[in-house]
């Protein structure tokens, strides 16, 4: 469930920011900040004088019963405390947090937080250390106060000692080498109040999730640096993962080649058209039935041919060559109409005087007149 700041909160936010950077000193703080005083620094430890004089300020002989919490007339703040490991501070944390400083009106949260001696004997080895546990959920906005070294289960001292009004945890039973459930005589008194856990989301889920993909977590921190003893990595399987880092870097940027590619794929198709029909057009200047080359070559096959054969040489007169295109030349250039032909005479012994074969009517009319 997300949660908007309020627009006061957030000018508050953006003033103090400002005066950080400008070198003056903000007025931002826990004591005289009107609204959600944990935005502007973290929470203090419970031995830190600001801490104490909250608690001193405290009047913890005028008890504050869970009806009274809950109808919301109470005469001073409600203090509110919620206790846990806190490895590795994800979402599900800050949400049990969110509700125990929201369970009733006017809250004053105090988170207590076991150390790593107490933690590894009773949960087993954390992955983040006590110190920066407590640093982590200091620095959660929700949290009003932190306990280091937090016991493990809760006496009436120390509930005194920190003036603690009401716990607040989730419903489910944990087990003590004493007891069936840790929190069942604060349940008896009355001050013990529910948070619901939020599902599919834990420490162990979140450890779970780097063992099984160890190999991929080794690899990431081997190319951003880490030595294989720091990662407790032995020699061979460094030089496989490095290896594998190797592939992957090709394989990723072949992936952004053919990615660009596939942007880039129209212009270059477009592009690759005007050039071909560049090409074609050059093809086609120089090699087409037209083109420069045909004419460069039919020239030069000319000159050729006219080196490789020459003119012949001008006939004589007396040949029959000439002769021949003689008279055909003077057949072509004569207009006038053939000569008569001249015909063959007989000799005539009656009249002593030759016949022609060849004349005309005219002569053959004389003939008979005669």
């Amino acid at each position: 469930m997300s949660r908007k700041r309020p627009r006061v909160e957030t000018m508050l936010t953006t003033v103090s920011l400002q005066n950080n950077i400008n070198g003056e000193n903000p007025s931002c703080s826990r004591e005289d900040s009107p609204i959600h005083a944990s935005i502007c620094k973290e929470a203090p430890f419970s031995d830190d004088s600001e801490a104490i004089i909250e608690r001193n300020a405290c009047d913890y002989n005028t008890r504050i019963t869970l009806k009274q919490a809950r109808s919301g007339k109470v005469p001073r703040k409600i203090r509110v405390y919620a206790d846990g490991i806190y490895d590795l501070f994800h979402q599900g944390h800050a949400r049990q947090l969110l509700q125990a400083k929201n369970i009733f009106a006017n809250v004053y949260l105090i988170v207590g937080v076991c150390n790593d001696e107490l933690t590894h004997s009773k949960k087993g080895r954390t992955v983040m250390t006590d110190l920066e546990r407590y640093d982590a959920v200091r620095h959660c906005r929700y949290v009003d106060e932190v306990v280091r070294d937090a016991p493990w289960e809760l006496d009436d001292e120390f509930l005194k000692k920190h003036k603690i009004d009401f716990v607040a945890h989730d419903d489910i039973p944990y087990m003590s080498e004493d007891s069936s459930d840790v929190y069942a005589k604060l349940k008896a008194k009355g001050m013990f109040v529910a948070t619901q856990r939020t599902e599919g989301v834990s420490t162990s889920d979140i450890v779970a999730r780097i063992v099984k993909d160890y190999d991929i977590y080794v690899r990431r921190n081997l190319a951003r640096g880490y030595s294989a003893k720091e990662l407790n990595v032995s020699f061979l399987n460094e030089k496989k993962f490095r290896l594998q880092n190797k592939f992957d870097d090709l394989k990723d940027k072949g992936k952004r080649v053919m990615e660009n590619i596939g942007e880039k794929r129209m212009d270059m198709i477009s592009k690759w058209e005007e050039k071909s029909r560049d090409f074609i057009d050059a093809f086609l200047l120089l090699f087409g039935r037209e083109g420069r080359l045909s004419t460069i070559w039919n020239e030069s096959k000319g000159r050729l041919m006219q080196a490789l054969s020459p003119p012949a040489s001008p006939k004589r007169d007396g040949s029959p060559n000439s002769s021949n295109s003689s008279n055909s030349h003077n057949d072509e250039d004569q207009t006038s109409p053939p000569p008569n032909k001249t015909g063959r005479y007989e000799f005539s012994h009656q009249n002593n005087h030759y016949l022609s074969d060849d004349y005309s009517d005219d002569e053959e009319e004389n003939l008979h007149s005669k």
